[in-house]
């Protein structure tokens, strides 16, 4: 499989849900519950800033015992960002994810933001990808291929 990013994004979609920086952390919380998603992006106007996780929840709120209706995303979010390119492939998607031990990856061209993926998006990718894959050879072999 030689799948790029750009390929998970124009099958996932480009939508990339934010956040101010001055947004309380409770605030943060219920979007991304809403949401049901993992992460938010912290923008400040046009520039993406930093990014907040369940897991800056966890171990920079809760396990401080900061109050999260007080406290502001800008406190306890990720500053330094782990951003790809478009055209990195799935599979090195993949190794970063490993090797920085994050979860969500914001695609960026430059400056520009063309979504995000999360090891889950990049998971279920490989998974279908697999899937079809199998099916493919099952149908050589049995003589239905192609199908």
């Amino acid at each position: 499989m030689i799948d790029t990013l750009s390929a998970v994004l124009a099958s996932k979609g480009h939508t990339v849900h934010s956040v101010a920086p001055t947004a309380s952390v409770l605030e943060a919380v219920r979007k991304m519950n809403t949401e049901r998603i993992g992460a938010l992006l912290v923008c400040a106007e046009d520039d993406v800033v930093g990014i907040f996780t369940e897991r800056d929840v966890l171990t920079r709120v809760v396990d401080r015992g900061r109050d999260p209706g007080a406290t502001t995303v800008a406190e306890v979010m990720t500053r330094d960002l782990v951003a790809v390119k478009p055209s990195i492939t799935v599979e090195e998607a993949m190794a970063v994810i490993t090797e920085k031990r994050c979860r969500h990856l914001p695609v960026m061209d430059g400056a520009q933001l063309l979504g995000l993926v999360s090891i889950g998006d990049v998971t279920r990718w490989v998974s279908r990808h697999q899937e079809t894959h199998i099916q493919d050879l099952v149908n050589f072999i049995t003589g239905k291929y192609p199908a």
